[in-house]
């Protein structure tokens, strides 16, 4: 059985701590996407999280229509397009449809950058029309269709947000954010804990890249001498260091055994809990394990437009 707590979230819905990330990788991958979907609900995942911008809310949607669970029993979160910014309701109509499960319960601004076309064209400064904060009224006018249970956003630091509550008359539900023992963001999450925005940890294990100058979080040696402590994997570490600390978290595996160990959380002690937390503080270690974080700019916008401060000296100020 499994001990996946849930969290409650700003306005009463709850969701689901542990979850089912559908990013595969590439855009698309349908089939298998469909595949992990099925396996995993087959092991008792309820919560599943994917995004316009990965090309498979069509075979999630047919992968929880086929399991025969009632759609009442799933929490599914879905994102809007960077280049979507200035067409919310139509884009949120069309990730509707293509998933056919009757409602979405959480639907995220993916970033905070409009582009125009793709999600890497030409990008709107902060200051052009849409604007976050205009992006974020049409967001709070969905709520109104009874299709959607609850907004939020995505990879949005404390800047961001604030310029979102200037003018919001709904405060964010959830944040899904890159959080792992490398990249705890422990100031953003006090940000976020004041506002009671819940945060959603993506990345969790890491985002093996091949890139031989990006730390492994699974070949960690603080990480694997705490999962022989515990006889679980180093996946099985980090996601309940993740749910220990408040975060709900959305690993991704194809693999059925990962799957299911993935899903089975266990009880820390303090000491251990305190091991990861101060991780980062290692040389080296503070940072994103995003390859495309690396050049100072996202999606058209530098760090500083962001919000984001990832020195080598581990300041992170989001």
């Amino acid at each position: 059985m499994s001990n996946v707590p849930t969290y409650t979230l700003n306005n009463g819905e709850k969701i689901p701590a542990l979850g089912l990330g559908c990013w595969m990788g590439e855009l698309g991958g349908e089939d298998r996407a469909y595949n992990m979907c099925k396996k995993a609900i087959e092991i008792g995942y309820r919560h599943i999280d994917t995004a316009a911008g990965y090309g498979n809310e069509e075979a999630v949607g047919r992968a929880i229509r086929d399991s025969g669970v009632p759609r009442s029993k799933f929490y599914v979160t879905t994102k809007l397009r960077n280049m979507d910014h200035g067409s919310v309701r139509q884009a949120f109509e069309k990730s509707l449809a293509s998933m056919n499960i009757d409602y979405i319960d959480l639907y995220l601004i993916h970033w905070p950058q409009a582009t125009t076309e793709t999600w890497s064209g030409d990008a709107m400064s902060p200051e052009q029309s849409p604007t976050v904060s205009e992006t974020w009224a049409e967001m709070e006018k969905l709520l109104e269709t009874g299709k959607i249970k609850s907004i939020g956003v995505s990879n949005f630091s404390s800047k961001i947000i604030e310029m979102l509550l200037s003018t919001a008359k709904v405060v964010p539900a959830v944040n899904q954010i890159q959080l792992h023992p490398y990249l705890p963001q422990h100031e953003l999450l006090a940000y976020m804990a004041s506002k009671g925005i819940h945060a959603t940890a993506y990345s969790s294990l890491g985002q093996p890249s091949g890139n031989p100058s990006i730390p492994n979080l699974l070949s960690d040696n603080t990480i694997q001498s705490l999962a022989e402590k515990y006889d679980v994997t180093t996946g099985q570490v980090l996601l309940s260091w993740g749910v220990q600390r408040g975060t709900s978290v959305i690993p991704k595996s194809e693999n059925e055994d990962r799957l299911r160990k993935n899903f089975t959380l266990v009880k820390l002690e303090d000491q251990d809990m305190k091991a990861l937390d101060d991780l980062h503080k290692q040389p080296g270690l503070h940072r994103s394990l995003m390859t495309y974080h690396e050049n100072g700019v996202v999606f058209g916008w530098t760090h500083e437009q962001l919000g984001w401060d990832l020195t080598p000296e581990g300041l992170v100020k989001q």
